[in-house]
């Protein structure tokens, strides 16, 4: 293409679902998003969960295989323009990095699990954006294998999410185990379903909404089939059609003889307990109709990829309102980057960091006193603790792993059991970010009103080499020395020139 008319970038997006992996490639140019290739597998990972909550082989091996089919759409993608995210049988599962380390071997990508109301954030943006052109607020209901996502929001804002412990895979598991579709059987399925509801209904109603909108296979397939009965017209699902799928499907009374025009066979065993969890969705927000939207998950990934690194990475916006409300002491974060900001130019050569890898420093830097909130105490575990376990738009779980274990390492011994609890891949870029933002905190240790920058950093290796240009400052000396046991007792070497 003409210099007038630059190449597309091409994105992709892999969402590792607990019923279904999805695939989708996609061109980006001029503000669009243009699909280049969409691909989905029933892989059921959920139902692969044993009695304690470990990932069987078969299940293992049926996720491989739809991964390898799916690489060849990633070959010659740059790892910027590639995401692939995991949820609920992954979040579930205990021994989910056998299967991680596998698939990551295989397609040569990483990994991300996701949280709850990440993955909803997600699905809210990918629907937001197939409805552009609808204005008000909309409650987008996402039914997945293993939980079901339950936003509110306006335009491209979410206002309200929430994750449930409530799937077709799950369900299908927990109430159809003999396969036999009866009353009962689905009436305890509903009422499983209205007592997870049951937290956020009143939250949800008061908050409110104008046009209900369903996302994904499960609301998919209904809609499919109302309309290939009549019971609504083509992409809407009616409260009265919802009662007659359920007459027709306790009709079928077995798992294996569900079939009916509309529904593919690959998803008949799960139909059921998909259709339970929409009546109690209906029947608890009292809802007439409800209209099937295409954009979910996937989507989302991609849009939220476009806004990475940029003024809308929405991790950026989550980390600003997490210093907000922890009221962290902004002059003195802002310090600490600047310094450590400081110390990578000077051994940018011989520690070479990415763009991605300098703003977790850079992060890390801006959060380091976040435990201040809770206790002086011991502030660098609370500060991990409350970067670990909170809901930050944007992060993998990885990734939050990753910048609590930097603010936990600022400060006092370093935590060498946190590290190798990190990636292995990753486990040596992090420890040197850790080293740096040690070194920037201890320059800013008097809480100064400009940035330490009057120093000069040496890397040769993993060995440090530390020079003030005014070594007359004997507190700053003494907190130096004992920085410098601190990383020779975890095997680091820094030396320390007067």
């Amino acid at each position: 293409m003409s210099s007038r008319h630059p190449a597309p970038r091409r994105l992709a997006a892999i969402d590792l679902g607990s019923n279904s992996f999805h695939l989708l490639v996609a061109n980006h140019y001029a503000g669009q998003l243009q699909v280049v290739a969409k691909l989905g597998e029933k892989v059921q990972l959920a139902a692969g969960l044993d009695d304690e909550e470990r990932l069987d082989e078969a299940a293992m091996e049926r996720a491989l295989a739809c991964l390898e089919r799916f690489a060849p759409y990633l070959s010659g993608l740059d790892a910027r323009d590639v995401r692939i995210v995991g949820t609920n049988a992954l979040r579930a599962a205990h021994n989910r990095q056998t299967l991680i380390d596998r698939a990551e071997a295989l397609i040569g990508h990483p990994i991300e699990i996701i949280a709850g109301r990440e993955e909803a954030r997600l699905i809210y943006l990918g629907a937001a954006h197939a409805l552009a052109e609808v204005h008000g607020r909309r409650l987008i209901i996402d039914i997945g294998g293993g939980s079901t996502e339950l936003i509110i929001g306006e335009r491209f804002e979410p206002l309200a999410l929430e994750s449930l412990h409530m799937g077709c895979v799950a369900y299908t598991q927990r109430f159809f185990a003999n396969e036999e579709i009866t009353e009962k059987a689905f009436r305890k399925a509903e009422l499983a379903a209205l007592s997870e509801l049951a937290n956020i209904r009143r939250s949800y109603q008061t908050l409110g909404w104008q046009d209900p909108i369903g996302s994904s296979g499960t609301i998919k397939a209904i809609a499919a089939v109302q309309a290939a009965n009549g019971d609504a017209p083509e992409g809407m699902i009616t409260r009265q059609g919802l009662k007659n799928l359920r007459s027709r499907l306790l009709k079928c009374k077995k798992l294996d003889k569900v079939a009916m025009e509309g529904l593919k066979s690959d998803r008949a065993r799960v139909f059921p307990a998909g259709v339970a969890i929409l009546c109690a969705i209906f029947e608890a927000f009292e809802l007439e109709r409800m209209r099937y939207s295409d954009g979910a998950l996937r989507e989302g990934v991609l849009y939220d990829l476009l806004g990475r690194n940029t003024a809308e990475d929405s991790r950026a916006s989550a980390l600003i309102t997490l210093r907000r409300r922890f009221d962290v002491d902004t002059r003195q974060a802002n310090n600490v980057r600047t310094t450590a900001e400081h110390l990578c130019t000077h051994i940018a050569d011989a520690w070479p960091l990415n763009q991605e890898q300098r703003r977790f420093l850079a992060w890390a830097a801006e959060l380091h006193e976040i435990g201040l909130a809770v206790s002086h105490s011991q502030f660098h575990r609370h500060g991990a603790y409350l970067l670990e376990n909170s809901d930050l738009a944007g992060f993998s779980r990885p990734e939050q792993q990753a910048l609590a274990f930097l603010v936990r390492a600022h400060r006092r011994k370093f935590p060498s059991k946190e590290l190798d609890a990190l990636p292995s891949a990753s486990r040596s870029i992090y420890a040197r970010l850790a080293r740096l933002l040690r070194l920037a905190v201890a320059l800013n240790h008097s809480r100064p009103e400009q940035p330490v920058l009057d120093v000069h950093l040496e890397a040769d290796g993993d060995t440090l080499r530390l020079a003030l240009d005014q070594a007359d400052q004997p507190l700053l000396m003494a907190d130096l020395e004992q920085e410098a046991r601190y990383q020779r007792n975890a095997g680091f070497t820094l030396v320390i020139d007067a």
